[in-house]
């Protein structure tokens, strides 16, 4: 057995062995704030696309912020739509090409504040679609104003003394809600905190597009992803900062599952 010193410099440089860049992502330049964990949810998804041999055969709807950037990096067919009506417009493209992995990419004020309604009659109906929910708890791209996702005493840009339930209610949380509807197959919640996160959030995205191509009914993937702007807090403090709030109203995990129930 070989022991690595590490109390100096490796003798031997070190050899990158592989490319770690998903093809369908063209590049790993991208915009967003420092600390932002949207970029690597979405590699998650990109890579979970190809790995299902799905590279070719999908189409993603995507709504309205910060992430919608990467509809110009993603080498895959999209289309942005109106605030929060992802979930309607991926019913109607699903229907139309049924052989087509469709998945919607939304954040929280998109899915939960501007399209409540859509989601759950997506849901309702039992549309045979993959939900991607990027979960912050702002209005990343309009600043960081309080969503319907936001959770109690969680400061932003418009309740700086923290979101008070008496005044503003409380959160929404949305996935327990598609959860317990029949038209959900598949239901569950990540993160990207950390790696071991990354690495379970993984596994529960490829189960959300299993559950369409078995055409089990809607599958929702929510990912709490960090965003230290919107949260006033340092780029290295995000995660934290994101498991001590956001973390205690959204355990991660799965949620419901139609096929383990079979």
């Amino acid at each position: 057995m070989s022991i690595v010193m590490t109390t100096r410099p490796p003798e031997a440089p070190s050899n990158k062995v592989a490319s770690f860049k998903p093809t369908l992502l063209q590049t790993e330049e991208h915009h967003l704030c420092p600390g932002c964990g949207e970029p690597v949810a979405i590699r998650l998804v990109l890579e979970v696309i190809e790995e299902l041999g799905l590279a070719q055969k999908n189409v993603s709807i995507i709504g309205h912020g910060c992430y919608g950037s990467f509809i110009m990096t993603m080498d895959v067919d999209s289309t942005l739509c109106l605030h929060g009506r992802a979930p309607a417009v991926a019913t109607g493209l699903k229907r139309m090409r049924p052989e087509v992995a469709v998945w919607t990419l939304q954040g929280d004020g998109d899915m939960t504040s501007e399209g409540l309604a859509e989601i759950l009659h997506a849901t309702a109906r039992g549309e045979n679609i993959t939900c991607i929910l990027l979960n912050n708890g702002v209005f990343g791209d309009t600043g960081g104003q309080m969503t319907a996702s936001s959770v109690i005493g969680q400061r932003t840009k418009n309740t700086l003394e923290g979101r008070d339930a008496a005044y503003h209610g409380h959160p929404i949380v949305i996935g327990n809600m598609v959860a317990a509807m029949p038209g959900s197959a598949y239901v569950a919640r990540g993160s990207v905190h950390n790696a071991a996160s990354i690495a379970a959030t993984r596994r529960l995205i490829r189960k959300g597009f299993q559950r369409q191509m078995e055409k089990k009914g809607l599958s929702l993937v929510e990912i709490l992803t960090m965003c230290p702007t919107g949260w006033f807090v340092p780029a290295s403090g995000g995660a934290d900062y994101m498991m001590e709030s956001l973390g205690k109203t959204y355990p991660l995990g799965e949620i419901k599952d139609i096929s383990a129930s079979e």
